[in-house]
Parts: structure tokens; C-alpha cells; sequence
């Protein structure tokens, strides 16, 4: 089968959709499908690279996105003469709309994962909440009705769809995640060496934040707590990089925290499994995720989890048993505590959460339930030049 994948960004970016698309392209190729990427380029040129056509883009309105300002039509003709079997798309943007005019010429389904919860972004373009979320329902539903079928990570984003009025066959699979760099052991040598390169000691307990430093990840919530909590020998090490750093620099100031909270920056991807193994817990207060991959990425680490409760880690993160889910501070700090101070319970949850992740989400089961769902669609796909007859036909049956 030819798969055409459609994304806004791409690699070198680093990101949970850019996780997702990779991960699915190599099991696809690994199955014996051919799979080219259509994504964005980082500056006006449009080219083509490994099988990747990159579309020029200008900058758009939230921080490190961008957008293509018409269809390209020109750029496009070489997917068209290459003609892909369906369309996965996986973003709701430029690149959709490229997705649907090749969709369009060739007679051929889209199928599309809706990766965000656009209603947690809306301080990004509205001033209420409440108009953001009615004009995310408009957008979403508006949109999908052009696709056969919508992949959802998680059921809270299959309940957000049904609640917007979005028609269609919704299919909830979750992203499946290569856990196999995970698994790796680090040696004590690499992990004292890359501890002392941060300022950790050996003998600091050490919280890990991996992920995009944007508001919507309320990062600041851990940084209060980390400064409330009674163990002043506690650490907090952020990797990764974005819009929010500044202010999240700022507040570590102003709560005395400068000494206790490392900014490690943006890690290179082959990389970022070392720095989970750094620490002894992984935390994370953000309640925009659609899945949250990067709590599969530390628990495959053999990282307990510490998070605040969110209907997408329903059957991810169970309390007591390979993390906890929190809603207050005062939570937060028994589970933190009880992590710190229970001999072997650290251990015991590790190898609980390693096993969650190993057997729930691992790219193989990811790559075979999008095979079965294009299979599906295109077997199913009707032609739009077909349908007036096909409704011809259904109402004279009726009659």
C-alpha cells in the first residue's frame, strides 16, 4: 500500500505529533508499505529530501508554528503522479488542506488523528474561554466532516469530538511510541557524569519534566510545589526547550529555587532517553494532552509517574501502582513523600510502570491498528462523483 502522511512539522522538530508520525512511517516500511511525508519547510523554499516533501511556510500565530499560504499545486504533482492509496493526515491546517486536494484529484480516503485539544490554546486568540471553545467545535467539526475516519489517542478526545458534533466513524488508537531506546540501560558512569554536567549529586532526589515549555503545560504548578515542599535537598530538572522558558526562569528566581532547578534545554532525540534515567521521578501538571507521550516514554524508562489527574491517563497512570494522579498540593506532597521515604517503593512502581508501557503502547500495536483502519477506509472509500448516484439509488430502494 502507498501511504501519503501529511504533518505541519516534521524532524528535526521534536514533538508529540512529530513522535507519532515517525514512529508510524518506520513500522509501515518495516510491514513493506511505502510511506512519503508532506510537511512544512522552516523558511519560504519548497524541496524535496528522503522522500519528505517540505512546502514553504511562513510564520503563523501561535509561537513556533507556521503555515503555508496557498496549496502548491506545482509542488504537489510528484505525490500526485506517485499516486498514494490514502491520505493520513495529522494536522488540521495547511497541510490538511493539501491532504484534501490530493484526496480530492485521486479519488482517495483521508484519514486524520486529531492530536490537540485546540480549547486548552485558545488564550492564544481569544479572550474568552468559553467563545475559544465554540469556535474550536466550529473549526473541528467543520473540518472532519471532510475525512472517512477520525483516530483519536485517547477516549477524552473521542468524548471532545462527540461533544463538538463531529460526524462520522470515530476510532480511538493509541499512539504507539518505539520504547526500544527506553529500555536501555544506562551505565552508573554515563549517569554520574551527566548528573555532576547538571549540578546533581548522587545523593539528590531528582524530579524530571520532559516536554515543550509552552504555557498550556503549566509547568509553573511544579515549580511552586518543588518550592513548598518541605526536602530542601530536592531537584527539579526540565528538559527541553520553548515560548515559556523565560517566565519559568523568572519564577524560579523569585521562589528561591535557582540552586534547585536545572534547565537542561533542548536534548537531541536520540538523547532525550538518558535524561529520564537521571531522575526518580517523572512529573508533569499539564492538563492539555491528548495522550501524553512522553509519560509512555518515562514509565518505558522505568520512571514512576507524578501528574495532575487527566482524563487522558485513564488506564495509563494508576495510583499506588506505577505513579500517581494528583489534584492538590496536599497530593502531591504525600505521594512525593511516600516516593522518597518508603524503601523500595520507588523500585516496585518503576517495574510497574515500565511493564504498563510495554505492554499497552508500543509502536508495533500502533502501526497494525492504522493498517486495519486504511484497509477499512479504502475498502469502504466511495468516490465523490459517485455518491449522487449511490443517494439516487438508496432513495428509489427506499420508495
Amino acid at each position: 500500500m502507498k501511504i501519503l502522511i501529511t504533518t505541519e512539522c516534521y524532524r528535526p522538530i521534536i514533538n508529540g505529533v512529530v513522535t507519532s508520525v515517525v514512529n508510524l512511517q518506520s513500522e509501515l516500511e518495516k510491514n513493506g508499505h511505502e510511506v512519503r511525508i508532506l510537511t512544512l519547510s522552516p523558511d519560504g523554499h519548497s524541496f524535496v529530501e528522503d522522500g519528505v516533501t517540505y512546502i514553504g511556510s511562513v510564520g503563523a500565530l501561535y509561537p513556533g508554528v507556521r503555515t503555508a499560504l496557498r496549496v502548491h499545486r506545482k509542488e504537489l504533482r510528484p505525490l500526485l503522479d506517485w499516486k498514494p492509496d490514502v491520505v493520513h493526515s495529522q494536522c488540521e491546517f495547511s497541510t490538511f488542506r493539501m491532504a484534501r486536494y490530493i484526496a480530492g484529484k485521486l479519488n482517495i480516503p483521508i484519514i486524520h488523528t486529531y492530536h490537540t485539544v485546540y480549547e486548552d490554546y485558545t488564550h492564544y486568540f481569544s479572550p474568552s474561554r468559553t467563545w475559544g471553545r465554540a469556535a474550536v467545535a466550529w473549526f473541528s467539526r467543520n473540518t472532519l466532516k471532510n475525512v472517512q475516519c477520525v483516530v483519536a489517542p485517547t477516549k477524552k478526545v473521542r468524548g471532545l469530538l462527540a461533544g463538538y458534533g463531529v460526524p462520522g466513524d470515530i476510532q480511538v488508537v493509541p499512539t504507539g511510541v518505539d520504547l526500544s531506546q527506553f529500555q536501555t540501560q544506562l551505565s552508573e558512569k554515563r549517569r554520574s557524569v551527566l548528573r555532576e554536567s547538571l549540578g546533581l549529586t548522587e545523593k539528590d532526589p531528582v524530579l524530571v519534566s520532559v516536554g515543550r515549555l509552552a504555557k498550556e503545560k503549566n509547568l509553573e504548578e511544579i515549580l511552586r510545589f518543588v518550592a513548598e515542599y518541605r526536602d530542601s535537598r530536592l531537584k527539579l530538572l526540565i528538559v527541553g526547550d520553548g515560548p515559556h522558558r523565560q517566565q519559568l526562569e523568572r519564577y524560579a528566581g523569585e521562589w528561591g529555587l535557582a540552586d534547585r532547578v536545572v534547565f537542561a534545554g533542548m536534548v537531541q532525540p536520540e538523547k532525550v532517553a538518558d535524561y529520564y534515567k537521571l531522575g526518580d521521578l517523572f512529573v508533569s501538571a499539564s492538563n492539555s494532552e491528548t495522550q501524553g507521550l512522553t509519560y509512555i516514554e518515562a514509565m518505558a524508562s522505568g520512571l514512576p509517574v507524578l501528574c495532575r489527574r487527566d482524563e487522558c491517563l485513564n488506564g495509563v497512570v494508576d495510583t499506588g501502582v506505577n505513579g500517581w494522579q494528583y489534584e492538590s498540593f496536599e497530593q502531591f506532597e504525600k505521594a512525593l513523600a511516600a516516593a522518597l521515604n518508603q524503601d523500595g517503593l520507588l523500585k516496585e512502581l518503576g517495574a510497574n510502570a515500565r511493564r504498563t508501557a510495554l505492554e499497552r503502547y508500543s509502536s508495533v500495536a500502533f502501526a497494525e491498528n492504522a493498517e486495519q483502519i486504511y484497509v477499512r477506509a479504502c475498502a469502504s472509500y466511495r468516490p465523490v462523483t459517485d455518491r449522487p448516484f449511490l443517494l439516487a439509488a438508496t432513495k428509489a430502494a427506499v420508495k
